[in-house]
């Protein structure tokens, strides 16, 4: 797993499934993926502890270096005993690198070693989000917590009460991560689904709908979908997947929330009408993602951004388009690169007769403020006491 993102550029969930093939339970395949999850969160802390303990530096994709990342991940991060870590991590090696990796593990253990408050970003991460690296990297330390969205925000003090949670905004509830989220009070009756609380704020900044007709565009898994139907919004949500669009038909009937799901390819698709609201949460390099999918911090560059922001492009002249004079279009994406966030943003108000509708304090959540532009932007390092939050780029328009 550790290599196919490494080496090939392979998303955590595309390496995940066939490197752990072999594995009989759900628990070792979670234990799998938590500890290549610790080696790429704290990636460049281990690599230089591994270089502190050698003589001659091992180079990047030896294989001695990534068992020995894989061993600090367990007994720095998951507090796995030393002789359990020995014991899985050299059958990996054999010949002489087994020797080594163990020389070098056994070194580093007798130094009780501590890992800094924050993982050192990589070195890429640092230029593109510059002077805010320093401010995002403490909320990269762990996995983040869980965010539920409820159905009915008027029932969120009841039912942080019933799971034990607490609430952020309106309509959240923050459990500790490791929830079973099957098990908790509310799911088999649809009262809530899985959202972090900055992916719930484009559907938010809508506003009540009030039967009026609304796009949700690239709509799956289905958040946002079902935020917008539980506000009173007539949704169409269309997206271009199979699979994920049948993950939202499961959501929708689980909560019984009504929305009229439509497959196609956006850059082909007519509407029947035109729309009061457009919500756009554009496909993108989601490197705001990255205290849950710590693999951004390594595959992402400058080609998947330049890819990103083209379709991005695309998406919103298709938008534009189909939104009525006086509708609201908002643009979303889960990303920290500004090329897909605040330079797109300027483009739409500049190419595409929209006007900018700035956020405002009193709609968003205590601890998270508009830009000065009016602009929503936020990222893993905010509200730190309570567990952060992903990183997200929201911008308001209205079409004269």
């Amino acid at each position: 797993m550790l290599d196919a993102v490494l080496r090939r550029g392979e998303t955590l969930e595309q390496a995940e499934g066939a490197a752990t093939r072999k594995l009989h339970t759900g628990e070792d395949k979670a234990l799998a993926r938590a500890i290549v999850s610790e080696a790429l969160r704290w990636l460049g802390d281990f690599d230089a502890l591994i270089d502190s303990a050698t003589k001659k530096r091992l180079a990047d994709d030896v294989k001695v270096r990534s068992v020995l990342r894989l061993m600090l991940a367990q007994a720095l991060r998951l507090n796995t005993p030393p002789h359990a870590v020995i014991a899985t991590g050299l059958p990996l090696l054999s010949g002489g690198p087994r020797r080594l990796a163990h020389g070098v593990f056994s070194a580093l253990i007798k130094r009780e070693l501590t890992l800094p408050d924050a993982p050192s970003l990589p070195e890429r991460a640092q230029e593109r989000w510059g002077d805010r690296a320093a401010e995002i990297a403490p909320g990269l330390a762990d996995p983040p917590e869980l965010d539920l969205r409820l159905k009915d925000p008027a029932s969120t003090a009841e039912q942080a009460v019933a799971m034990g949670g607490v609430s952020l905004a309106p309509g959240h509830i923050r459990l500790p991560r490791g929830t079973s989220v099957e098990k908790l009070p509310g799911f088999a009756d649809g009262n809530w689904w899985v959202q972090d609380l900055a992916a719930q704020l484009p559907a938010h900044l809508l506003g009540d709908g009030e039967g009026r007709h609304a796009l949700d565009l690239c709509a799956a898994p289905g958040g946002k979908t079902m935020q917008l139907a539980a506000q009173g919004w007539n949704v169409t949500a269309l997206d271009i997947s199979k699979r994920r669009l049948g993950l939202l038909k499961d959501n929708l009937k689980r909560t019984e929330l009504k929305a009229s799901p439509v497959r196609a390819d956006a850059a082909k698709w007519e509407p029947k009408h035109l729309y009061d609201a457009i919500l756009l949460d554009a496909p993108c390099t989601a490197t705001g993602t990255c205290r849950r999918h710590p693999d951004v911090l390594h595959r992402i560059g400058g080609a998947q951004i330049e890819e990103m922001t083209s379709l991005q492009i695309m998406l919103i002249e298709r938008a534009a388009e189909w939104l009525k004079p006086g509708g609201q279009l908002i643009y979303a994406v889960c990303s920290l690169e500004p090329e897909e966030g605040e330079e797109q943003a300027r483009r739409i108000a500049e190419e595409h007769g929209l006007k900018l509708v700035p956020v405002t304090e009193d709609e968003l959540p205590d601890g998270i403020e508009p830009s000065e532009e009016g602009h929503v932007r936020t990222h893993p390092g905010m509200l730190p006491d309570q567990g952060g939050v992903d990183g997200f780029f929201i911008a308001r328009f209205e079409k004269g």
